[in-house]
């Protein structure tokens, strides 16, 4: 892009609404760890802007059975898609997770997409989906669900977010 064609970008109605998650959350983290059996952990989440188009959130927590993990989601708004975008990392994990998603209707749920490694060990790859629902100014919902081959969504883990800052 020309310099002309940079300061010609709008920012649009879904870049604003990614602004509202900018601040510092505390979470509490549920995750399936096989049949009747869960994990829960605790942990941080820093959401900063990067000027009016992005966010990056930095969570640190637990990982349930693999100690202490560092985790960053960057989330923007491609106009000329209609699509939001992102990528995941985890710093006990290698593969780099692109998002893919909308939100609803009532903006208030943004649901995610993405392709990655099978969680059952296979060496395949499965579809996932992240599901971000905003409750009200302080607090906010976080559910990843696995697609079965069944063609049913699964979900893994939930978390639940209180604004501290």
């Amino acid at each position: 892009m020309t310099g002309d064609a940079m300061d010609k970008e709008i920012v649009t109605e879904q870049h604003r609404w990614l602004q509202q998650l900018v601040g510092d959350w505390a979470y509490e983290s549920t995750v399936a760890m096989g049949p009747g059996e869960t994990d829960t952990t605790i942990g941080m989440d820093r959401v900063k802007a990067l000027g009016e188009f992005w966010i990056i959130a930095e969570a640190e927590g637990e990982f349930p059975g693999d100690g202490p993990a560092k985790m960053v989601i960057t989330l923007g708004y491609d106009p000329l898609r209609e699509r939001f975008t992102g990528t995941f990392i985890h710093s006990q994990m290698s593969y780099l997770w692109h998002y893919d998603g909308e939100l609803d209707g009532t903006r208030r749920i943004l649901t995610l997409e993405s392709s990655g490694p099978a969680m059952d060990g296979s060496e395949t790859t499965a579809r996932y989906r992240d599901v971000m629902e905003i409750v009200d100014e302080s607090r906010r919902l976080f559910s990843s669900y696995a697609l079965r081959e069944d063609g049913k969504w699964h979900e893994f883990m939930s978390a639940r977010y209180t604004r501290v800052a």
